[in-house]
This record gives C-alpha cells, structure tokens and sequence, in this order.
C-alpha cells in the first residue's frame, strides 16, 4: 500500500501502523476490526516496541487478518494471517478461503486509508 506524503507532523501521526480484518458475523465479507488498530501517532506513547504491541492485540482464540507496516525506509506491508492452535477447525477453513475471494482493492485500500491509499500491490487505484 503507497500513501501519499503527509504535509504536517499530525497528518503523519493518523496513518495506520497496523490494522486488523475479521469476518462479517454472517462469515460472507472480510470487515475491518472497528478499534483494532495502531497508528504512527500511537507508537510513541508506548513502552513497548510497535510490533508487541500489535501481537498483544491478537485474539487467544479467533483468526484475524492482519496488515501491518514494516519499520523499514520503504513502509512495506506485511500481510498476516493468524490462526492459533486454539481455534476451532471451521475457522482454519473458513479464513484461508474467504482471503482468496477479495478482488476488489478499492474497498480494501478505503478501508486502509480512504484517499490517501494511492496504490495497492503496486497498481494505482
């Protein structure tokens, strides 16, 4: 995901650091976790590094999809798939199928950053 460059400090501060997809209740769309994210203005408050933080915000005992940016000069994203052990077999089944049905990135990059997503897997949107 390419965002476009932010002109003030607290524009920056509002980009997501990492975000968390679930399934829709009715398990037929892939909804963004309402509460379930970190942004770059939240990183410094933290004692902890970005990354513990946004595994401590993984469920015990559900999957989740998650995007979470890299601390690189780049921004790469990384896209994580989180199954634990404890989660029921119909949700080891249900999330890796659903994942392939999104084909549509502009609801996934409104969901992401609304118009400041430029690109997605390196296509303009």
């Amino acid at each position: 995901m390419k965002v476009r460059k932010s002109s003030t400090p607290e524009e920056v501060k509002k980009h997501k650091k990492a975000v968390f997809f679930c399934l829709s209740e009715d398990k037929k769309n892939i909804i963004l976790e309402k509460g379930k994210e970190i942004l770059v203005g939240d990183v410094g408050q933290t004692v902890d590094n970005p990354y513990a933080t946004f595994v401590r915000m993984l469920p015990d005992k559900d999957s989740r999809y998650a995007l979470y940016t890299k601390e690189s000069k780049e921004e790469d994203l990384v896209f994580i798939f989180w199954a634990p052990e404890s989660v029921p077999l119909k949700s080891k089944i249900i999330y890796p199928s659903s994942k392939d049905e999104v084909k549509d990135r502009c609801p996934l990059a409104q969901k992401l950053g609304g118009s400041a997503v430029t690109s997605l897997e390196g296509k303009p949107l």
